[in-house]
C-alpha cells in the first residue's frame, strides 16, 4: 500500500511537466525494515482478543505449549509443528542442522501463529551457537568487563540468534549466588551480590533485547542460594522474606515499576521463567513453578505482566519425582504460568488431551486461558 500511494505523485508530475522543468533525479528508496508486526507499532496492530477468539480451544491451549525438538532433525520438527499446532519449540543440545541452511524459516511455514524458537545461550558452559560463532563468556566473567562491553556482547550475541531464526534467549540467569563455578547455578550468576546482577544482567538483556531477542530471566523466585539442585529432586531455598533482601532484587529493580526491562504487550520483551524450588513461607508441598502464590507474587507485587514460563517439567526430578509430564502441565498452567516448557519432546497430544479436559471441566479457567494466550501473541508481535 506504501507503494501505490508514492507511485500516484511520481506519475502525475512526469504526465505534465512545464517546458523548461529541468529532469528529477529519482529518491534514494528508504532503507529496508524488518517484516514484523513490532515495527508497525501497537496501533497498526489486530486486537490480541480477536486472535484469540479466532482461534478454537485446542488451538488456544497449544499456544501455551513449548516442547523441547531434536536440533539433528529440521524435517521431523517441521512435522511436530504442523501436526500440533505448538506455540513454541525449545531446541537444547549441541546439534545444530535446525540452525543451518534457514532450516527454520521451513518450520516456521508450518505455524499457523508465528512460532516461538528458544535457546538457552547463557555462555560459559550453557550456551547453543558456539560450535557456530564461537563461545559466550559466561555470567561470572562477564562480571568483570564493562557493562557497556556487556551490552554488547549480548547484541553481537542476539544478532547472530536473530540470524538463524532464534527468538527467545531463556538468559540471562538473575540467581544472586556464591556457589562454587561448577555448580548448579555457580558460574551462571553475575555474581552474590544483587546490584551487581541487576547492573550486568541488565546489560546483556537490554543488548539481546536491541538486536530483537525476547529474553527471559530467570529462576524466580531464586536458585542462588538453595540447598541442592533441582535437577535431582527437591530443593530448598532461604525463606521469602530473606529472598525478598536479596534473590528477588533483580526482578524487582529491573521488570518492577520503572525498571529498566519493564514493559507491556509488544513493548515486552523480556519474560520470567519461575524454576523447581521450595521456598519456606511462599510454597506448601509443591515447588514454586506449580504453586498459585508464587505467580501471584510475581503478578502483584513485581507487578509483571509479561510471559511467564516454567522450567523444565519434564527432565528436572524436583516436578518428576512427582507427577507425569500430563498432570505436572495442567498443575503449571492451573497455577499461572503462561507457557508450560519440557525440554525432551514428545507427548504432545496426549499433554493436549490432559488440558483441553482439564478446560472442560473447569480445573482450568477459561477467561484466565485467554488472558494467558493474549500475553503469549502479543510478545510475539503479532497483535496489541
Amino acid at each position: 500500500m506504501v507503494g501505490l500511494l508514492l507511485s500516484v505523485p511520481v506519475t502525475a508530475v512526469a504526465a505534465t511537466p512545464g517546458p523548461t522543468s529541468p529532469p528529477v533525479a529519482p529518491s534514494a528508496p528508504p532503507p529496508a525494515a524488518a517484516v514484523s508486526g513490532l515495527a508497525l507499532g501497537p496501533g497498526r496492530l489486530p486486537s490480541c482478543t480477536g486472535v484469540v477468539e479466532a482461534l478454537p480451544q485446542r488451538a488456544r491451549l497449544a499456544q501455551r505449549l513449548m516442547v523441547g525438538v531434536d536440533g539433528s532433525d529440521p524435517a521431523g520438527t517441521a512435522q511436530t509443528v504442523q501436526q500440533t499446532g505448538i506455540g513454541g519449540i525449545f531446541i537444547g543440545g549441541n546439534a545444530t542442522n535446525l540452525l543451518r541452511n534457514q532450516s527454520l524459516r521451513e518450520v516456521q511455514a508450518r505455524a499457523r501463529i508465528p512460532l516461538a524458537v528458544a535457546v538457552d545461550d547463557e555462555g560459559g558452559r550453557v550456551q547453543r551457537i558456539d560450535g557456530l560463532d564461537g563461545d559466550l563468556p559466561s555470567a561470572r566473567e562477564m562480571s568483570a568487563l564493562d557493562p557497556l562491553r556487556v551490552r554488547e556482547l549480548g547484541r553481537d550475541r542476539g544478532q547472530e540468534l536473530r540470524g538463524y531464526g532464534i527468538t527467545v534467549n531463556f538468559a540471562p540467569t538473575v540467581d544472586v549466588s556464591r556457589q562454587r563455578a561448577g555448580a548448579v547455578i555457580g558460574d551462571r550468576s553475575f555474581g552474590n551480590d544483587p546490584a551487581k546482577v541487576v547492573r550486568y544482567a541488565g546489560a546483556f538483556a537490554l543488548g539481546q533485547r536491541e538486536s530483537g531477542v525476547f529474553t527471559v530471566l530467570k529462576h524466580f523466585p531464586g536458585h542462588g542460594h538453595a540447598d541442592g539442585d533441582s535437577h535431582q529432586g527437591r530443593v530448598t531455598t532461604p525463606p521469602l522474606e530473606q529472598l525478598r533482601r536479596d534473590d528477588l532484587q533483580p526482578y524487582a529493580e529491573l521488570l518492577g515499576p520503572g525498571g529498566q526491562l519493564a514493559g507491556t504487550g509488544v513493548d515486552s520483551r523480556t519474560g520470567v521463567m519461575v524454576g523447581h524450588l521450595d521456598v519456606p513461607g511462599l510454597t506448601g508441598e509443591l515447588p514454586s513453578s506449580l504453586t498459585p502464590a508464587v505467580y501471584a507474587l510475581l503478578r502483584d507485587e513485581y507487578r509483571f505482566d509479561g510471559v511467564v514460563y516454567t522450567d523444565d517439567l519434564g527432565a528436572m526430578k524436583a516436578v518428576t519425582g512427582t507427577f507425569a509430564l500430563p498432570e505436572a502441565v495442567e498443575r503449571a498452567l492451573a497455577a499461572g504460568a503462561d507457557v508450560a516448557l519440557w525440554s525432551g519432546g514428545g507427548r504432545v497430544s496426549q499433554v493436549l488431551d490432559r488440558v483441553e479436559d482439564a478446560l472442560a471441566v473447569g480445573r482450568l479457567d477459561r477467561a484466565l486461558n485467554d488472558r494467558a494466550v493474549a500475553r503469549i501473541v502479543a510478545a510475539k508481535g503479532v497483535c496489541s
